[in-house]
C-alpha cells in the first residue's frame, strides 16, 4: 500500500513539473510572432537570384514554421515585390515572385508585401504587430545581410525583441574591391555584428536552440 501510494505521488509530481514546464515555455514566448522574409523562388535552384544555402535554410525556416504552428502562435511571411527600375528578380507576377512551397502559407497565415529591404518601410507591419500585441519577433528568411538585417535593425528601433535563427537565413557570395567575400564569411560577420554588445539589436540561435526552448 506504502509503494502504491508512494508512485502515485511520484507520478503527480512529475505530472505537475511538465505543467510547469510547458507553462513557462508557453510564457516565454508569449506577445512573440514568427516573420519570415523573403523566402521567394528566385532564391532557390532555378530561380534568378540564387543563394548559397538557399534549400538548407529553407528546411530550417520549414523547422521553425511548424513550432509556430504547433504552438499557434502568430505567423508572418514578408513577400518582396521588385518595382525598382532595373530588378531582375522577384518581378511582380512571376513564378520566382511567389512564396517558395517549403512554407507555404496557410491557415490565414499573414503575407504583407514589401518593395524595399526594410519589411517596415511602406507596409501594414508594424500596425499589423501592434494591432497582435506583439512585443518579440522571430525572425528567418533570405538574404541575412540586405533584408534580414535592415529589417531587424529597423525593429530594434521601433522597440521589439529581436531573435534571428541563424541556418534558418541564407545569402550569396559578394565582390568588394576586386575580391570574393564567401557567402559564409558573410553570414557570420553580419550575425555577429547584429548580435553585439549584449545582443543589442538582436539575439542570434539556431533552429536546434528554439526548439530546445532556448
Amino acid at each position: 500500500m506504502k509503494n502504491l501510494f508512494k508512485i502515485t505521488v511520484t507520478i503527480c509530481l512529475v505530472f505537475i513539473s511538465l505543467i510547469k514546464i510547458n507553462a513557462q515555455k508557453k510564457g516565454s514566448m508569449e506577445n512573440t510572432a514568427l516573420l519570415i522574409i523573403d523566402v521567394q523562388n528566385d532564391y532557390f535552384k532555378g530561380g534568378k537570384m540564387t543563394l548559397v544555402g538557399a534549400e538548407e535554410a529553407g528546411k530550417k525556416t520549414q523547422q521553425v514554421l511548424e513550432y509556430f504552428r504547433k504552438n499557434n502562435l502568430p505567423v508572418i511571411n514578408i513577400k518582396h515585390i521588385a518595382t525598382n527600375e532595373g530588378a531582375d528578380f522577384f518581378l511582380p507576377d512571376t513564378k520566382g515572385a511567389e512564396i517558395n512551397s517549403i512554407v507555404e502559407p496557410k491557415n490565414g497565415e499573414k503575407v504583407i508585401v514589401k518593395h524595399y529591404p526594410n519589411s517596415f518601410r511602406d507596409t501594414e507591419l508594424l500596425e499589423y504587430l501592434q494591432s497582435k500585441g506583439i512585443k518579440n519577433l522571430v525572425i528567418s528568411g533570405m538574404m541575412t545581410d540586405v533584408c534580414v538585417e535592415s529589417t531587424t535593425r529597423a525593429a530594434f528601433d521601433l522597440g521589439f525583441n529581436n531573435t534571428i535563427i541563424s541556418d534558418a537565413t541564407a545569402t550569396r557570395d559578394r565582390e568588394l574591391f576586386g575580391k570574393i567575400v564567401k557567402a559564409e564569411e558573410i553570414q557570420r560577420s553580419f550575425l555577429a555584428g547584429i548580435s553585439t554588445l549584449g545582443n543589442l539589436y538582436a539575439r542570434v540561435i539556431t533552429t536546434a536552440d528554439l526548439l530546445k526552448g532556448k
